[in-house]
Order: structure tokens, then sequence, then C-alpha cells
């Protein structure tokens, strides 16, 4: 099978080849013979005749540090008539500009598979969509309230604040028992942000590492382990964790069994999860899901082409037969 695959990404000039999720399934899909453009998400135009045209450049890949890329003149791609599939890799933080998106690429799944489905992102981000399965989560509380902060403090002692549209570790922060610093925590974070936030007990466990597992298709294709850097609590990579490798608690492969028809079902088809301990999950993450060179290296996996091949199997199911390029 022959694709068209246009791939909405941030500027492909500054990703770091060694460890780009987005980057990996473009080397796999040229692989393939598939046929790759990029573009961003700020060229993205809905026309008065309501069809999605990107600015977007075909582009060839390779592993050369420094020489990965190569692109070919601009062209105007209509996103529901000219490629197949719409990769939408772009990262967060999920804001109005996201989501607008979102809204725009919907208007294109009668015609092109969009993975993940955009309006199940939309309705799913991180921090939020993992709160149907409370059953599995530590303690969380979203507010704004000091006061209801303090409250839980009262019965869980040190605590976690998160944004709860942020993404890669960035502005968490930890507040010990005594609450130290809590209301000018506070205060900064509802200057900086009008949603509320996520409040969850410290969990000691973080030190031995936070899992990323991820699933293709509501299956599991693999899992690392994240261990914070000295001095820090926070595991993510681009925080200065490092990745080992790893295996599946009973507990975690029960959290996957119960995620995963759901998360086939809405048509999710990358999903990256967080679990801390062996058994606290933390996110769900559909938005621009990582870890996947990781896995593949420790363990000789090649999950970039397992989501293509489900990729495959969703066309086929819809009946798309891809004209050959």
């Amino acid at each position: 099978m022959t694709l068209r695959v246009a791939v909405q990404m941030d500027p492909i000039d500054r990703i770091n080849i060694a460890g780009d999720s987005s980057f990996a399934l473009m080397l796999s899909a040229q692989a393939r013979g598939y046929t790759l453009y990029e573009y961003h998400v700020e060229s993205l135009t809905l026309d008065e005749d309501d069809r999605l045209f990107a600015h977007a450049f075909p582009v060839t890949v390779q592993r050369v540090e420094g020489d990965h890329f190569s692109r070919g003149p601009q062209v105007r791609l209509d996103l529901g008539k000219d490629v197949d599939v719409v990769l939408m890799r772009q990262d967060p933080p999920f804001h109005m500009g996201y989501i607008t998106a979102t809204h725009m690429l919907e208007r294109i799944a009668a015609e092109t598979l969009v993975v993940n489905d955009p309006a199940n992102v939309r309705n799913a981000p991180e921090k939020v969509m993992v709160l149907n399965y409370r059953r599995f989560m530590p303690p969380t509380l979203v507010t704004r309230s000091v006061d209801e902060v303090r409250r839980f403090m009262a019965r869980h002692g040190a605590i976690v604040v998160k944004p709860i549209h942020g993404n890669g570790g960035k502005a968490i922060f930890r507040v010990p028992e005594n609450g130290e610093n809590l209301t000018a925590l506070f205060e900064v974070f509802n200057q900086t942000w009008p949603e509320p936030h996520m409040v969850q007990p410290f969990l000691p466990e973080v030190a031995q590492g936070d899992k990323r597992i991820v699933l293709v298709d509501g299956e599991v294709a693999g899992a690392i382990n994240r261990v914070p850097g000295e001095g820090e609590f926070r595991s993510n990579l681009a925080m200065g964790g490092s990745a080992e490798a790893t295996a599946l608690t009973p507990r975690e492969q029960d959290i996957c069994d119960a995620l995963g028809p759901d998360l086939k079902r809405l048509g999710l088809t990358f999903v990256g999860i967080d679990v801390i301990g062996g058994k606290w999950l933390t996110e769900i993450n559909v938005t621009s899901p990582t870890g996947i060179v990781a896995i593949d290296r420790f363990n000789n996996t090649d999950t970039a082409g397992m989501i293509w091949d489900a990729i495959e199997r969703r066309l086929a199911e819809r009946g798309a037969f891809p004209a050959q390029s």
C-alpha cells in the first residue's frame, strides 16, 4: 500500500532526531515507500468552499545529524483530496489554537484518516481523560482554590501541583507538607493559566522512575522506565531523566487492559500512558506521544512499524484505496 502522508509538526529543522518519535514515524513511512509532506499548523486554511488546505513541503528524511531532511518546493495541499493520512504531531500546549486545529481537521474526517482522531484528541487532553480512570490514579484534586488544596494536604501531606494542560514535565512543583510557598505558588498559577490546576500527593516512588507505556490501537507495544536526574523529581526525558529497560507489572497490565478497548474505539491509535510505582496512572498522552525510539532501542522492536500497520488496517476498514504515487 502506497500512502500520501502529511505530518502536522513542529519545525523539522529544530527536532532532536536521536529521540524524536515524529521523525521515527517519518523514517518508517519513507522506508515503506510512502510520500511525505510536512507542514505547520499555522498554515491551515479553511476556504469559502469548506476545503481545508495547508502550505506544505514534500520532504525526505535521513538519520544524519545536521543533515536530516531535504524539502521540495512548497505546495498547496488539499488535505481532504491530496493525502491519505494526516499525522497530527505538533507538541502541546493544549490551548485554543490547538483546539481550533482539531476542529478544522475534523472537517476532513470523511475523506482523510487523521491520526490521532482530532475530535477525540480534543476531548482527551492528557490530564483530563485520565480522570475517567480514577480507580487507577492517586488521589487527585482539580481546583484553583488554595483553601481546597489545604484541605487536601491535611489528608495527604506533601503534594505536587501541575498545570492541567502542561506538557513535558514543565511547571510541575512539589510543595512540602508544611505548605511553604503554597499561596505564592497558586498566585502565580492562577495568574498564568485560566484553567484549574491538578494537585496530587507527592509519590516517593517517583524516585524509582515514571514508566511510559505505549499502546498502539489499544495494545501494548512496549515500555520504558524514566528515572529522574540527580536532585530532580521529574523524570521526563526532556527534563534530564534517563531511560532504562522495563517490564509491566500485573497492575500496569490491568491498567492497559482497561484503557485499550476505549482507546481503539475512540481512534486514538498512538497513545503513551504514564505510571508511577508500578500502580499509579498519572497521564494518558494522546496529543503528540513520545518514547518509541527509546522503547525500540531497549526492546529491539519496531513501534513505528506497528503504528503504520495499525493505520493501514484502519484505512482498510474504511474501504479506502489510496492512489498510487
